[in-house]
């Protein structure tokens, strides 16, 4: 089944994925952090009973006390749970469609977390998805829900429509050339913010950033989408005209090409040095300096993250079997070499 990591995109040559994510409460339970482990356990049954019927999608239901660690850092390197939900707790639940597309987090910082990943530019698909699910929801159960405010959460941030937008975008030409401190800047006073691709205190590794909203409170959905959109194609632009001027430098040329050739021959690859060389050698599959399936390198980069590839080939894998690994099937799904 394909995923959303690997198939074409629209604007897939810099905007990765959009994310659409809703925070809801249950009127009748106190917020996670008040509930107790048999409290959790009840959320997470309502939520999964309520979710039973939903037409055109096949919903697992997940108890997170069932994985292993490594499991569920898999979960969380492919941003299908938030890295705080992959720590050991008592009561959680994810309930996961086949192609990773919809993942639903119960009883992390709020009751659910329904979260909608497309991949490429596609806000408005995403979120009449969320929307859906939503729907079925509230027609079922009893959301924590002020007249005059919206929705309620346990962070006041989330206040009014529970909703946070993003993109992933991947910006070497603006990263690499220092922009990125005062892109940052200027999109905070458009009321959204720029971080690593993991969000808040992560490193954009691979030249990869989240945009997303800021805004929930005084502010519709659409207002919000739309404000994104916008300044996710002004951001494009950018990157696409300062991409043009940067791979002119013969010195970038070389990088390109060094990457090309370090993926096509190594032996060993970290998880780390993998995105680093992924980060070049798109730069210069989009410009045409070098041949490179961008959708193979959006599906390696999902699927050779460190957890990921162990809970796949053996979770007692050695860092160096881990990276022989990494380095043997970039090198064939690549480049169709052994």
């Amino acid at each position: 089944m394909n995923k959303w990591y690997n198939t074409k995109s629209e604007h897939d040559d810099i905007i990765l994925s959009t994310r659409v994510r809703f925070a809801r409460n249950l009127a009748d339970f106190p917020f996670p952090c008040r509930l107790d482990d048999e409290g959790k356990q009840a959320v997470c049954r309502t939520v999964r009973d309520s979710l039973s019927d939903v037409s055109g999608i096949k919903l697992h239901y997940i108890e997170m006390d069932n994985l292993s660690r490594k499991q569920a850092v898999a979960l969380a390197e492919r941003h299908l749970i938030s890295p705080e939900f992959a720590a050991p707790q008592k009561g959680r639940a994810l309930l996961l469609s086949e192609d990773e597309s919809v993942s639903i987090m119960l009883c992390e910082e709020d009751h659910i977390r329904i979260q909608i990943i497309k991949g490429g530019l596609d806000t408005e698909g995403a979120f009449e998805l969320a929307n859906k699910i939503d729907d079925l929801l509230d027609s079922k159960l009893r959301y924590a829900f002020d007249e005059r405010i919206g929705y309620l959460t346990q962070c006041p941030t989330n206040l009014g429509t529970g909703m946070r937008a993003s993109v992933m975008m991947h910006l070497p030409a603006l990263s690499k050339c220092g922009q990125i401190s005062k892109l940052a800047s200027t999109v905070s006073k458009l009321g959204l913010t720029i971080r690593g691709s993991y969000g808040e205190g992560t490193n954009a590794k691979g030249d990869i950033f989240q945009l997303s909203n800021q805004l929930t409170l005084g502010i519709s959905e659409r207002t919000a989408l739309d404000n994104l959109k916008s300044i996710t194609m002004q951001i494009a632009t950018q990157e696409r005209s300062a991409g043009e001027e940067f791979v002119k430098n013969v010195n970038i040329l070389d990088r390109i090409t060094r990457a090309y050739g370090i993926l096509s021959s190594a032996r060993l690859l970290s998880t780390d040095e993998m995105l680093d060389l992924f980060s070049w050698v798109r730069l210069g599959a989009v410009y045409g300096i070098i041949e490179a399936d961008t959708v193979k390198i959006n599906e390696l980069t999902e699927t050779m993250q460190a957890a990921t590839l162990a809970c796949a080939n053996g979770e007692d894998l050695t860092e160096d079997e881990r990276d022989e690994i990494r380095a043997k099937t970039v090198r064939a799904k690549l480049f169709d070499k052994q």
